[in-house]
């Protein structure tokens, strides 16, 4: 039997994302459920979590089932994931035993493995969660890596609670400032869910330097062709946020610069700009804003966009929840 994982939203299909959406809302109503009955999931903390570590586990437990929390390295032996290396080093045991093994104790496995920054070329690889699919023997799941896509199924969600069809609805994508340069993955993820619903996409950023990896570039393209919106690029602020029903920030670094960030910091101090205010939502169409969280105020976004009607970022946290029930339930019943 082929084990279906949810790695990232271009594996499945438009029908697929509306029926995990669908469902989601169900759970949203009445929280309760027994689809994981008797079932478990081991969730792999290679980063720091707060909504995802607390809306999986508690997910898990609304559904019936039971979360192991695992985070290599801390509680856990660290784990090499190159083949054939010599383990002379700090690793303790190689991701062959460790995905076979919680493959015979647990449902489900999920992963957070954030990109190391010093290679882009390695990183886009996806190395972790790649060997964990490819050693275990149950279904896998991508709590953030290089994507996102939970933090899609939760913005799609909002989105579609507050706007209805997403169809050609104006979207824009805007970097923002932040004072480290952060993985691209919810900028990769917000691009592809959003063409994924037939929006008609701008990703607004400084320069071409902060353009996103081709690959993901691409999937948006072809998304957008396949669902009536559209995909385009621009560098110019007002431009942008002119008639925008959405505004979704996030701030990433620039992929030329991957692992070399301080010759990147000029380029980032010089458009602290580019921070979600008044004025420019108010150049929108009523627009919304959000944002995956968490947000450093009045650097990424102000106090008064972060806490006008506007903004449905505690929504999107929330549903984080409901999609991930979905997820996992989806998945459960696949097997």
């Amino acid at each position: 039997m082929t084990i279906r994982h949810f790695l990232t939203t271009q594996d499945y299909s438009r029908a697929e994302i509306d029926a995990l959406l669908d469902q989601a809302a169900a759970f949203k109503r009445s929280r309760q459920g027994k689809q994981m009955a008797g079932k478990s999931i081991a969730l792999m903390f290679f980063n720091p979590s707060m909504r995802t570590r607390t809306s999986f586990e508690l997910g898990a437990f609304q559904l019936g089932g039971h979360a192991i929390v695992l985070a290599p390295g801390k509680d856990a032996w660290p784990i090499e994931f190159e083949a054939g290396t010599v383990m002379d080093g700090d690793t303790e045991e190689h991701i062959a035993e460790v995905a076979r093994v919680l493959s015979r104790y647990v449902d489900m496995i999920a992963v957070r493995a954030f990109p190391k920054f010093i290679d882009w070329n390695e990183d886009r690889k996806d190395k972790v969660i790649a060997a964990f699919v490819k050693h275990a023997t149950v279904p896998v799941v991508n709590m953030e890596t290089i994507t996102h896509p939970c933090q899609e199924l939760a913005h799609a969600m909002a989105m579609r609670e507050h706007l209805g069809d997403l169809s050609k609805k104006k979207y824009v994508l805007t970097w923002t400032y932040h004072p480290k340069p952060l993985n691209t993955a919810v900028a990769n993820s917000a691009l592809l869910i959003a063409t994924k619903m037939g929006m008609d996409v701008t990703l607004l950023c400084p320069t071409p330097d902060y353009i996103l990896d081709e690959r993901y570039m691409a999937f948006g393209r072809e998304n957008a062709k396949a669902n009536g919106g559209s995909l385009r690029v621009s560098h110019d602020i007002e431009e942008a946020y002119s008639g925008a029903h959405v505004v979704y920030a996030k701030s990433w670094g620039a992929i030329p610069f991957f692992g070399r960030w301080e010759e990147e910091k000029a380029i980032r101090d010089a458009n602290k700009h580019f921070i979600v205010d008044e004025a420019k939502m108010a150049l929108t169409d009523s627009g919304l804003f959000s944002h995956c969280l968490p947000l450093r105020r009045n650097v990424k976004a102000t106090d008064a966009v972060m806490d006008s009607p506007a903004c449905i970022a505690i929504d999107e946290a929330e549903n984080r929840l409901h999609v991930q029930k979905a997820v996992m339930a989806s998945l459960l019943a696949g097997q």
